[in-house]
């Protein structure tokens, strides 16, 4: 009896270890390899490994501290981010003064800034990098703007004009001209924008001095017929007055504007084609000559201002249409005045 209950025994634990050793199986058999232990009706999958999860996608890279593209600072921004951030920055127009006006220069129409390109090295660059921005110019644009900017501001000199007002020469306000120095404003503009710079531009402009001024105006002769007074100014300053004789009243001396347009030093004096020069012959110089020593003709046709050596006519009516001045006073005269020096002459 106790044999037959030791062997019982026996047969259970073999029956045991038999369960043991499946179930050891079952959790160590080979990757893969689709296993279960039955008991019964029900089958109970094997315990797996469950796969790795997906990696997440990496962040953009990111431009390193204290970087900056031509003085806008990048530091911590990706690609995109810094591209907004110089193109704006570029956009800003540049100011342009010229002639006491300002202007706003649109730098997009003028270049093109190489953005992606500095983007690229300021990437990889070390911290604290100052990457400069590449600029395409163009300078045939600039120039043509520059151009047009001149053509609004450029002006011509005005030369003082002379009147005469209240038997005295007026001289108007001479006004200097103005020419934009267009290469340096192309050059600066260009300077500006390569550097990604917006200083403004003081764009100059050369002063264009007029040829006459009230200040070289030079010798005016008002001569008053009437009162027999010849006066010489200097531009509107009178500098001299001198007594003379003018035109009989058969022959007067004509009232008008008029210029010199000769000037002759010991003339010779031939006879006017005139009824009271009929029969008469020329005279050459000396103490006799009916023109003194010195002739200034006038644009009126035989008429002249000139030395006399009847110096008792001065002060009267007394001459054929010209203006007679006594020898020394015509010889200091002539010294004064050069031909195209205006003369006018009033009934005065």
């Amino acid at each position: 009896m106790k044999r037959a209950v030791l062997a019982g025994f026996l047969l259970l634990l073999c029956a045991l270890a038999g369960v043991l050793s499946a179930a050891v199986l079952a959790a160590n058999g080979p990757t893969g390899f689709l296993q279960t232990i039955t008991t019964g009706s029900t089958t109970i999958p094997p315990t797996t490994t469950a796969p790795p999860p997906p990696p997440e996608d990496s962040p953009p890279p990111q431009i390193p501290p204290g970087v900056q593209i031509s003085g806008v600072v990048v530091e911590y921004m990706t690609a995109d981010e810094a591209e907004l951030a110089v193109a704006d920055a570029f956009a800003t127009p540049l100011p342009v003064r010229a002639g006491g006006r300002s202007f706003a220069l649109d730098p997009n129409r003028f270049s093109v800034p190489q953005i992606r390109r500095a983007i690229a090295y300021a990437l990889t660059a070390r911290p604290g990098t100052k990457v400069r921005l590449p600029v395409t110019l163009r300078r045939d644009r600039v120039a043509a703007w520059v151009t047009t900017v001149a053509k609004r501001l450029d002006r011509k000199p005005a030369d003082s004009t002379l009147r005469f007002r209240k038997l005295r020469p007026w001289l108007s306000k001479d006004r200097p001209g103005r020419m934009l120095d267009q290469r340096a404003a192309t050059n600066l503009i260009l300077d500006r924008l390569s550097k990604h710079s917006r200083r403004p531009v003081a764009a100059k402009a050369r002063a264009i001095k007029p040829m006459v001024t009230r200040l070289n105006y030079g010798p005016i002769v008002v001569i008053r017929r009437d009162s027999k007074g010849l006066y010489l100014y200097n531009g509107m300053r009178l500098r001299r007055t001198f007594g003379v004789a003018t035109g009989q009243s058969v022959y007067p001396t004509p009232i008008g504007r008029f210029t010199i347009v000769t000037k002759q030093r010991n003339p010779w004096w031939y006879p006017p084609n005139s009824s009271w020069a009929r029969g008469q012959q020329p005279v050459p110089p000396g103490p006799g000559n009916p023109l003194g020593t010195r002739w200034m003709g006038l644009s009126a046709s035989g008429v002249g201002i000139h030395g006399t050596p009847d110096s008792a006519s001065i002060g009267y009516s007394a001459s054929h249409g010209c203006i007679r001045m006594h020898i020394p006073s015509a010889e200091w005269l002539f010294n004064q005045v050069e031909v195209g020096t205006t003369v006018f002459i009033v009934a005065a």
